[in-house]
């Protein structure tokens, strides 16, 4: 066990060594991102309008066997107008096999989550601080999601195939890009 752990590490440290993006290139992706969540997601843009800030990771590569991470990095917007820029960082150990690349937006629906979050900026765990939920939609029809819920992840644009998704293990933590 102490192997894997030393071998998902240093598989975590390398990914995240090799994807340092400048502001620029997080803030292009990220407009990027949200363009793709408006026209796949109808009712989109009306829900984050209410959403108190959100946080678009553009491009969260994923891969394992057996061992695995993932790795991204985004912005977090409130208002419509960038604040920070963070990373998730995930690790996980189980029956996984594949790699996808994918776009996620996490939506505040309520001041103490965000309040929460931006307290804990260095660092926060979503097993320790929060759950969050992942919405479901489907494709034809206006997003009716609640806001019942602080926190909601919007996950779009996959690309590859992953054996398991799940949020469990995930560290964001706040970046300086150049």
């Amino acid at each position: 066990m102490k192997i894997l752990k030393i071998l998902l590490m240093m598989f975590l440290a390398n990914n995240m060594l090799m994807a340092s993006s400048s502001a620029k290139e997080i803030e292009n992706d990220a407009d990027e991102a949200i363009e793709k969540f408006y026209s796949d997601v109808k009712g989109s843009k009306k829900y984050l309008a209410k959403a108190k800030a959100y946080i678009v990771f553009p491009n969260i590569k994923e891969a394992g066997f057996f061992v695995g991470g993932k790795y991204g990095e985004g912005v977090l917007r409130i208002k419509g107008v960038s604040k920070a820029y963070y990373s998730i960082t995930s690790a996980s150990v189980g029956i996984q096999m594949g790699v996808q690349k994918y776009s996620m937006v996490i939506a505040f629906t309520s001041d103490a989550a965000l309040n929460k979050f931006l307290i804990d900026d260095d660092e926060w765990d979503t097993d320790v601080d929060g759950k969050i939920a992942v919405a479901e939609w489907n494709s034809k029809e206006e997003l009716d999601v609640k806001l019942e819920n602080s926190m909601v992840a919007f996950i779009f644009n996959s690309k590859g195939v992953m054996g398991s998704f799940t949020m469990e293990g995930t560290k964001f933590k706040r970046i300086k890009p150049e």
